[in-house]
This record gives C-alpha cells, structure tokens and sequence, in this order.
C-alpha cells in the first residue's frame, strides 16, 4: 500500500522514531544471540498495554496515513513490529492470530470434493449395517393391542441379528450402491462447499474464529444444496433398505440400484426421485448444519486447550461431538423423511408428522436414537478422520 510514515506522539507517549537507534538494539540482539525475526500486528488506535495480550517489551509503534481520505483525524492505523524474542508472543495472543479451523488451507474446490467424497464413501461402507437398523427401526409401526408377538425389531444388536439370521449377512449392506452414489454427490458437495460458502459469509477480510451462527448458516446451506441434488439417490437407498424378507414366491420390487432407478421413473414419473425432497432438505440441512458445525467449533475449542493438539484423538473426539449433536437436532425429521420414502401411504410431510404423532406417539420420533447415534458418530468419527488425511494430499503447495 502506498503511504507515507507520519512519526507523531502515539496515544501513550513511546515510539522510536530514530532507525540508527533501532539498528543498535536489533545488533546488541544478535551479538546476545536472540532471534528476531519480525511479525507484523495490526492494533486499535491505542498502543497495548502491559496487561494487553499483545504487549511485548521488545515493541514500538508508527502512525500511518495512506493520505487518500478527507478526513486527517482518526484515521490513523497503528502498527506494532514485535521482535519474536522465544516466546514473547503471549499464547492468547497467538490463539486470537491464528486462522480459524481449515478456512486459510489452500484446496480447490475440485480437490475438497474429491477428498470429502472419499471419506463420506468410506464411512459409508463401514457404517451402513448400523443405517439399515436404523431404518427399520423408523419403519416399524407400533404394535397393536392384543398383539402378542409384539414389535419385530428390538434394539440396535437384535434388530441386526433378525435381518442377518432372516435375510443373510448380506441384507445389512442393502442399498450400498446408491448409498456409494448418494455421499459422492451429498458427501463431496455438503463438505466441499463448506469452507468456501463459511469464508463468504464472513467476508474476505475477516481475522480472528468464525462466529458459530456463521458455522451453522454455512452448514445449513451446504446441506440443503447438496441434498437437492442428491436425493434420488436417498430415495432409492431408502427403499432398498426397508424392503424386508418376503413370503416364498413373492418377487422384490427391485433387483437393484439401477433397476430401481428405472422402474421409479418409468412408473411413477421423474419427479417421483425427488418424493420427500421437503423433509429431506429440512433433516439433511438441519443435520448437516449441526455436524459441520459442531464439528468446526468442538476441534476449535478442544484445540485451545493445554496438552490437545491436531491429531487422532481430536478428530475422534471432535467427531463424536458433531455426531451427538446431530442426532439430537436431526432424529424428527429423519424419522418422518424415512417413513415418507419408505410409505406411501403419507400424502405430504405434515400429514406423515400427524399421523405418527396420533398412531404412535412423541417419543415415535425418537425411534432408532441409540442406533442413529452410534451410525452418525461412528460415521462421523471416520469420515472425519479420514477426510483429515486425505485432503492433505490436495493441498496447493505456494508457488516458489
């Protein structure tokens, strides 16, 4: 920036104006072996103070003026050049310095999608028997009076046991193809667009932690873009995975991913892909808002503690944050959103709301908490430590 040095009395009465002085300390540093490289901090219109975290011994102070404005009085910015003498910084000056979680990483778009897709992918695979629980849980009615057989699935364990001892081991991974499908498009758009769509709301010129509600807002946006894209791909994951074993010589509806693509289109039209599509963006925005969210501001505050440092068990323990809270924020409309996909019985989300709050009750909506928990924050225990890894492989190296 063009400007000119204006050598005026600062606010507290210090500043070495003198250049011959100053070459004298920085030589009488060196000859006593002390370090000084210099960083360079922007201040208030008032020089720190002693107690200030950005005090240092080591500094002075500038005026400067760029001269391009009409006003001459209070638009001045003052300048401190602290000499970093091992360890002169104050730790909370260094926390209120450093950039906020992944928004100055140097990733293109292209390769934030890429390493979001692998993660959620892989994450996908690992955690989708724990998925398929989940949704028969959802799925299942209350059992009427009288019933002695009483509910058919009990339990994350004993409801992924009756699938594999009815339908095979095999049943527990149903609908992992358009599951696959589903986080290449949701997984790569929901995280890869969310560090760039964070930096946005906040502005260019932001210094300093990302306030939470701009974490949500930008999750919450994310989430609804992505799924909106997505959500023929949930449609056919959703109904893949609630169709149960059948009696002898009953055909399923699909053979699978593909032809239930196909047969959807063909004999419901292509609008009925998006069928949901309302709960659908309010669950996946709501729950992508409270795990990016969660996610981003658990690892900023666990990092800020003293002994925790960016590796493996901030990751897990962030993860297990992002997946608690998800799940609490998420569970009612991802019940409602599973019953509508699965169902057709429902006409529209408020009539599914209604209808399973008269036929089973509040707690319905809660239904599968335990088994929703552990497949979000297992999910995002791993997606998260794998997206850790793998995006560092698509960081731009400066160019020399």
């Amino acid at each position: 920036m063009k400007g000119k040095w204006n050598q005026n009395q600062t606010s507290n009465g210090r500043f070495i104006s003198n250049q011959k002085e100053r070459e004298k300390g920085r030589a009488k540093e060196q000859r006593e072996g002390k370090s000084c490289s210099s960083l360079l901090l922007l201040f208030p219109l008032e020089t720190p103070t002693p107690s200030s975290p950005f005090y240092c011994p080591h500094s002075f102070s500038l005026s400067l003026c760029d001269g391009t404005c009409d006003r001459r009085e209070g638009c001045v910015v003052l300048l401190a050049v602290v000499p970093v003498l091992g360890g002169c910084i104050h730790p909370s000056a260094k926390s209120a310095m450093a950039p906020d979680h992944g928004s100055k990483v140097d990733i293109s778009f292209a390769g934030r999608f890429t390493a979001s897709a692998i993660a959620a992918c892989f994450a996908e695979i690992t955690t989708i028997p724990l998925d398929t629980a989940k949704v028969r849980l959802q799925l299942q009615k209350k059992a009427v009076a009288g019933d002695l057989a009483g509910p058919k699935y009990r339990g994350l364990l004993g409801t992924a046991a009756t699938i594999a001892k009815e339908e095979g081991a095999a049943a527990l991974w149903k609908g992992i193809v358009p599951g696959l499908h589903r986080q290449c498009i949701y997984g790569g758009l929901r995280i890869g667009l969310y560090e760039p769509v964070k930096a946005f709301y906040v502005g260019e010129n932001h210094v300093g932690d990302v306030p939470l509600s701009k974490k949500i807002a930008a999750g919450f946006t994310t989430g609804a873009l992505a799924i909106a894209v997505a959500n023929p791909t949930d449609l056919v994951k959703v109904r893949l995975q609630s169709e149960g074993k059948l009696a002898p010589g009953v055909p399923r509806r699909y053979t699978g991913a593909m032809d239930a693509y196909a047969k959807i289109v063909r004999q419901e039209g292509v609008a009925a892909l998006w069928t949901g599509i309302g709960p659908n963006v309010a669950r996946n925005a709501i729950i992508n808002a409270a795990e990016l969210a969660s996610y981003d501001q658990v690892k900023q505050s666990i990092l800020k503690l003293p002994g925790f440092k960016d590796d493996v068990v901030t990751h897990i323990l962030s993860g297990l944050g992002a997946g608690f809270f998800a799940v609490c924020v998420g569970s009612p409309v991802d019940v409602v959103k599973s019953r509508m996909m699965g169902d057709s019985a429902y006409k529209n989300t408020i009539d599914c709301f209604v209808k399973t709050l008269k036929n089973d009750g509040p707690l319905a909506f809660y239904k599968g908490f335990l088994p929703n928990f552990a497949r979000l924050g297992s999910w995002n225990v791993i997606m998260f430590l794998t997206l850790e890894q793998v995006q560092k492989a698509f960081v731009r190296k400066p160019a020399n």
